[in-house]
C-alpha cells in the first residue's frame, strides 16, 4: 500500500492535475479577496457588507461553494485512467483492484487537504488585505474567520474523496464530471424549491456542507423567492459527520463495486 500511494503521488506530480489544481486553489482564494475588495454591498443584488457578521460569513461560504472544483479534480484522477487506458497497466502492477483504488482515495484525500488549506490561506490573506485597503473591520473575530476557513479546507478534502469515488464508479470522465458539477450546482438547488422534498436538504451533501461552513445564504435566498421559511440546517458537527459519512460510503462502494467488473 505504501508503494501504491507513492506511485499515486508520482503520477499526480508528473501530470498537469497538480498544476491546474494549484491554480484553481489560488484563484478560489483570490476570488474571495476580489469580492471583498469590490464590496459585497455593491453587488446586484447587494450582499450584506463586509463589516457585518453575515457579510463575512457569506464570503467565506462562497469559498466553500467552490468545493466542487477539487471534487472535479478527484473525479478526473480516476476516470482519466480509463479514458487513456493506463488503468490496464495499473491493474497489472496491482492485480487486486481494491488496493490501487484505496491508494488513490488516500492519496487524493491528502491532496484535497493541501488544496483546501492552500485556498483557505490565500482567501484569509486576501480577505484581511481587502478589509485593510477598504478601511473596514471584518464582522467576525479573527479566530472565527480562521475556524470557518479551516472547515472549508476540510470540506474540500472530503469533496475530493467523493470525486475520486464517483470517478471510479462511472469511469467515463466527461459523464463523471458532468454528474459532479450538475448535481452540486443544479440538482440540489432545484430540490430546495420543491416543498415536499426540500425538507431533506439538510441531509444532502450540499445541505451538510452549508451547515459545516455556515453558508446559509443560498437556502435563505431560495426561501425568500418561494415565500416559505428556510429549512433549518444541522449543526456544524452534525453537518460534518453527514458529509464524511457520504464520502466513506462512496469510497466503500468505489472499492467494492469494481471487483466484479472487467477493465475496458
Amino acid at each position: 500500500m505504501t508503494t501504491l500511494i507513492s506511485a499515486e503521488w508520482i503520477r499526480l506530480t508528473s501530470s498537469r492535475i497538480w498544476l491546474w489544481g494549484g491554480v484553481a486553489a489560488l484563484a478560489s482564494g483570490a476570488f474571495i479577496g476580489l469580492l471583498a475588495l469590490a464590496g459585497p454591498e455593491n453587488f446586484d443584488p447587494p450582499l450584506p457588507p463586509l463589516d457585518t457578521a453575515e457579510g463575512t460569513r457569506v464570503l467565506l461560504g462562497l469559498l466553500g461553494f467552490l468545493a466542487c472544483l477539487p471534487a472535479l479534480f478527484g473525479t478526473a484522477a480516476v476516470a482519466s485512467e480509463y479514458r487513456h487506458g493506463t488503468v490496464t497497466t495499473t491493474s497489472l502492477f496491482a492485480p487486486r483492484r481494491w488496493t490501487w483504488l484505496t491508494a488513490k482515495l488516500l492519496a487524493y484525500t491528502v491532496a484535497g487537504l493541501v488544496y483546501g488549506f492552500l485556498a483557505a490561506a490565500v482567501a484569509a490573506a486576501a480577505l484581511f488585505s481587502a478589509a485593510a485597503i477598504d478601511g473596514v473591520t471584518l464582522g467576525l473575530p479573527v479566530g472565527v474567520v480562521l475556524s470557518l476557513l479551516a472547515r472549508v479546507a476540510l470540506t474540500m478534502a472530503v469533496y475530493t474523496l467523493l470525486g475520486v469515488a464517483i470517478g471510479a464508479l462511472l469511469r467515463n470522465q466527461v459523464a463523471a464530471m458532468a454528474v459532479v458539477g450538475g448535481y452540486l450546482y443544479a440538482v440540489e438547488t432545484a430540490l430546495t424549491m420543491i416543498p415536499g422534498v426540500k425538507a431533506l436538504y439538510p441531509l444532502l451533501p450540499g445541505g451538510a456542507t452549508a451547515a459545516l461552513t455556515g453558508f446559509t445564504y443560498l437556502a435563505d435566498a431560495v426561501a425568500g423567492q418561494t415565500g416559505e421559511p428556510a429549512v433549518p440546517l444541522l449543526s456544524a458537527p452534525a453537518g460534518g459527520a453527514v458529509l464524511v459519512g457520504y464520502a466513506l460510503v462512496a469510497a466503500a462502494i468505489a472499492v467494492l463495486a469494481p471487483l466484479r467488473r472487467d477493465i475496458t
